[in-house]
């Protein structure tokens, strides 16, 4: 981020603080996975008239990384109630704030500061083929430089040892963060099952709204109308569809640790399938 774009973003979150009691919380957030599509599923949304993106950017990060600085700072990243009373008056319809940080789904407090601090907050999780996440992630974090072993292989034969204590150290110190626990959970972060089940008890399925991302890609129309009618939003536009934040790797990944992978991960796609109502895409 450049000295410029810094200046505005302080600027901008300074006068989010000072009329954050005139501003509204979103209604729904995006909380996953990472490297499954949720910036490309933001830039629909964001299109949409009664669905309000916060100010400057697309993830605030409030519920994983800055929960210290309390409501009032995450309130100021949204939209003045005053804007959303115009717009309702404009179309009828209440509009709603969201937000994309994807961390959220796999920060073990997350969930639990959420349902605390959003009630009746929808959530919006997208999936994909956990083995082209944890290499695109890999590619991911090694380009934004919170990586520093190439060797997709080897960065995940170290991830087990990266991640040791990690939650029990972020559950201990609730203010803390954990750098591998958020760069380098390859794996983990692909076993999906167990973190929507994590956030089952604290929302109720009926609030949780999983997509297959290939099918997002693939299908966008349809996972598009069947989203707004998740968020009771009603169909008022014709939104572009692009994929965004697409990584180039350097070379493939060896065809017999896909399948290692591959085989790491069955069961764990085996217990998506009631979240999918179905088998997933990679399947």
């Amino acid at each position: 981020m450049n000295a410029m774009k810094r200046s505005v973003l302080s600027v901008s979150r300074a006068a989010g603080r000072l009329t954050s009691a005139g501003r509204v919380l979103p209604s729904f957030l995006i909380v996953g996975a990472q490297r499954c599509g949720t910036t490309s599923l933001y830039r629909a949304l964001a299109q949409h008239p009664l669905l309000a993106k916060p100010v400057m950017h697309k993830g605030v990060h409030y519920f994983d990384a800055a929960y210290d600085r309390g409501l009032d700072w995450y309130r100021g990243h949204f939209p003045l109630t005053v804007g959303s009373a115009l717009l309702k008056r404009r179309y009828g319809t209440r509009p709603q704030a969201f937000e994309s940080s994807p961390y959220y789904l796999f920060h073990p407090l997350a969930g639990e500061r959420i349902v605390r601090d959003l009630p009746g907050v929808k959530l919006i999780v997208l999936v994909r083929d956990p083995v082209e996440r944890a290499f695109s992630a890999h590619a991911h974090e090694l380009a934004r430089g919170f990586e520093t072993e190439s060797n997709f292989e080897y960065a995940i034969e170290l991830e087990d040892k990266r991640l040791a204590g990690a939650e029990e150290r972020l559950r201990a110190e609730p203010y803390s963060l954990h750098h591998s626990h958020r760069h380098h959970a390859y794996l983990a972060r692909g076993r999906y099952a167990e973190q929507l089940d994590r956030l089952e008890p604290l929302f109720g399925r009926d609030r949780i709204h999983v997509i297959d991302s290939h099918r997002f890609f693939s299908q966008p129309e349809r996972v598009y109308e069947r989203l707004l009618e998740f968020l009771g939003v009603p169909r008022m536009d014709d939104p572009v569809f692009e994929r965004h934040n697409g990584r180039p790797r350097p070379h493939p990944m060896p065809e017999t640790l896909r399948q290692s992978l591959l085989d790491h991960f069955e069961v764990y796609d085996t217990q998506l399938v009631p979240w999918l109502d179905g088998d997933p895409s990679w399947r």
